[in-house]
């Protein structure tokens, strides 16, 4: 399969870790990270946690929560994204997997503090707050990079 389009491999991996993999003919790969998707989500009642949370009921998505299985999510989910786009040619400029491994980085503390943090008296939970995470992720990522690029240039 060509490597084209990383920008459509990206969102399909972004819906689905692995299906990214698919279209860039990783069947393997693809089907790895989708089994892995498949039993992170499973054990760590990933949906019904997002269902919970989508119908305003953050503080059951909580306790319905298996934390021990979705600290493996983020950096499953955010690695299966950067490989597909990186796979697909997206790759393009040095240091470009910063934002997504900070993504990873950030979503996982997001979770870890989900049941702990407030912010303005809202309690997000286990998929708000890290999902709000990704923000500062990214950021981060993007900071670090232009950084090492700016001082790896100058030198």
């Amino acid at each position: 399969m060509k490597k084209n389009n990383p920008i459509e491999k990206l969102f399909w991996s972004i819906a689905f870790p692995g299906f990214g993999q698919y279209l860039n003919g990783r069947l393997f790969k693809g089907t790895v990270f989708l089994v892995l998707e498949i039993l992170f989500n499973v054990m760590g009642n990933f949906n019904e946690i997002i269902m919970l949370s989508f119908q305003g009921k953050v503080h059951q998505a909580a306790e319905a929560a298996n934390y021990g299985w979705l600290m493996f999510y983020p950096c499953l989910y955010f690695f299966a994204i950067w490989d597909a786009y990186k796979d697909a040619g997206g790759e393009g400029s040095k240091y470009s997997f910063l934002p997504f491994v900070f993504c990873a980085y950030f979503v996982t503390v997001g979770l870890m503090y989900s049941t702990e943090v407030s912010i303005f008296g809202v309690f997000f939970g286990p998929v708000w707050l890290p999902m709000l995470a990704v923000i500062p992720g990214i950021i981060i990522g993007w900071l670090i990079r232009f950084v090492i690029l700016k001082f790896s240039t100058s030198s």
